[in-house]
């Protein structure tokens, strides 16, 4: 399958079985805990099905006037692939209008290191953001800078170029692909304190971790416990 452009020859081939792929350490020490803490919350809270596929630092695939290029998101969302063959095969990579549908979100989070977050360089290798606007034209994407607390998410125009979107009244920001609202949360998770990207409901609600979960159903029982026990009922244990 390939898009022919005025600037480019797109094709969406499977990647190389012997194809080297960068296995360099993460050099963000926030990227994992913040990607995982993503994931959890659309896992526990039903929003994530087995057609979708969500990660992080995974190989993204295009090749390119006949050249293989990967990038690896520090975190992404596709909301349709289809299934390995064999089923339930581990992925290797991810070719995008091969394997399915183009990503309807990537992120990156900034670290000291640069690392082309907002490289626009469209000579092989292309960089980041050439890659996700121009060739796999992914309609969101998201620059994350944990340390500060700030965040920027990038929509595609009409032109199919990046343009900034602005935050609603709650400095959050709508993702039609994946229907909820991002934004940024200062609190403490998995000993780390300090700024996390979390999602919010159309209602306002926010989409929450496992140990606050337990944490709500802990206070639940402890107000009907109380409850009971101005009734003149002493709860079981």
């Amino acid at each position: 399958m390939s898009v022919n452009t005025t600037e480019l020859n797109i094709t969406w081939e499977k990647l190389p079985d012997n194809f080297v792929l960068d296995d360099e350490p993460v050099d963000n020490i926030n990227q994992p805990v913040l990607a995982s803490a993503l994931t959890e919350a659309l896992e526990l809270s039903g929003k994530l099905q087995e057609s979708m596929l969500v990660g992080t630092n995974f190989g993204i695939c295009a090749t390119v006037e006949g050249k293989t290029v990967v990038k690896a998101p520090d975190w992404f969302y596709i909301r349709s692939v289809q299934p390995t063959t064999p089923p339930n095969q581990n992925r290797r990579s991810y070719t995008p209008n091969l394997e399915g549908e183009v990503p309807g979100a990537v992120m990156e989070f900034l670290s000291e290191t640069e690392g082309g977050e907002y490289s626009i360089k469209s000579k092989y290798p292309p960089g980041k953001w050439y890659y996700y606007e121009r060739i796999l034209q992914v309609p969101n994407y998201v620059i994350f800078e944990p340390n500060a607390g700030w965040l920027e998410l990038y929509q595609l125009n009409a032109a199919r170029r990046y343009q900034v979107a602005p935050a609603d009244a709650n400095n959050r920001y709508w993702i039609p692909q994946i229907g909820l609202f991002l934004g940024v949360w200062q609190g403490t998770k998995a000993n780390r304190t300090g700024f996390w990207l979390r999602w919010w409901d159309e209602t306002g609600q926010m989409l929450l971790w496992g140990t606050e979960l337990v944490e709500r159903e802990r206070q639940r029982a402890e107000r009907l416990a109380a409850q009971l026990r101005s009734a003149g009922i002493e709860p079981a244990v």
